[in-house]
């Protein structure tokens, strides 16, 4: 006779505690797993990719919007390549991209440190900074267009201080028009990427910092060393996001300019509203909307395989 556990055991019995019951693992597709998500998954397939198709299609017709259309093959994309305004607006896109993808990210990453951790009013600055995103980037166009006015409050500013030759209707230059309408999508988009960043580097370990910082290393060596290796997956998050936003600038475009003066402000994604619906080249307007498409693809890729994390 023995005593485990408090309880008495006759000679002879097998104290061998039962092997536990296998658990037995619910299929990864089952009845109520995955059938939930098949109207969704519909609803994409038929929203997106569908009408995707149809806009590919008609890309190589002569479709006016009404009536029968006949099939052009190449000369759509024939146009678009040889009209000069076509082409300009592919010029405006790029740069349009290019600036914003460099100052939104440069100066929400500097917002995004400034406010990350020791500034006792960070959490009133991140939401003042933010703010802008949530507001209608058509309101917030009207305003600027406001204060890019000849009788607007920047102008006003210029005479107060006393730079009245600077004065001019800034949307009206057309080698200024370009830069007022990149000024606004910045500024209005810098809070949307401070967030991103402000994410990425609450997983920066203190202990890491203050081990750089003892061992002799500057504010850049610790930034370069620690901070921006630890953050890479925000920083590709945050610069293919701002890619495809600026590529698809549409609305700042629409609202401050117009796409002028002349064509010196049109954009791709301008371009195919107008040829769509202005001029009813529908034809035309779907070659351009799918040369944007390639664009956006082609340079996420890129941007992609740039920015990806080589470590493993």
């Amino acid at each position: 006779m023995t005593i485990t556990n408090g309880r008495i055991i006759p000679s002879g019995t097998d104290t061998k505690e039962p092997d536990p019951a296998p658990v037995r693992r619910p299929s990864g597709i089952g009845f109520g797993r995955w059938w939930w998500a098949l109207p969704a998954v519909t609803l994409t397939i038929v929203v997106t990719y569908m009408a995707t198709a149809f806009g590919a299609f008609f890309a190589f017709t002569d479709w006016t919007g009404l009536g029968s259309f006949k099939f052009v093959g190449f000369d759509n994309f024939v146009q678009v390549a040889k009209d000069p305004a076509l082409v300009g607006s592919v010029r405006n896109t790029l740069f349009l991209a290019t600036g914003y993808v460099v100052f939104t990210n440069l100066f929400g990453l500097l917002f995004a440190l400034a406010l990350n951790r020791t500034l006792k009013t960070r959490f009133v600055l991140r939401a003042l900074i933010f703010m802008p995103v949530v507001l209608s980037s058509v309101a917030v166009s009207f305003i600027w267009k406001f204060v890019f006015a000849f009788d607007g409050p920047l102008n006003q500013f210029l005479s107060a201080v006393g730079l009245d030759s600077l004065k001019q209707d800034w949307l009206a230059n057309p080698s200024l028009a370009l830069w007022c309408i990149l000024a606004v999508m910045v500024w209005q988009n810098i809070g949307f990427v401070m967030v991103i960043y402000l994410a990425g580097l609450a997983t920066v370990p203190v202990e890491l910092e203050e081990a750089a910082g003892l061992d002799g290393a500057g504010v850049w060596q610790t930034f370069t060393g620690v901070v921006l290796p630890t953050i890479r997956p925000s920083v590709a998050i945050a610069t293919v996001l701002t890619l495809i936003q600026g590529l698809s600038v549409f609305d700042q475009v629409l609202t401050l300019t117009g796409g002028g003066p002349g064509d010196a402000t049109q954009t791709l994604a301008s371009q195919i509203y107008q040829q769509t619906f202005v001029y009813g080249a529908f034809g035309l307007g779907a070659a351009a909307a799918l040369v944007l498409t390639v664009f956006i693809l082609i340079l996420a890729v890129v941007q992609q395989v740039v920015v990806r994390d080589r470590s493993n």
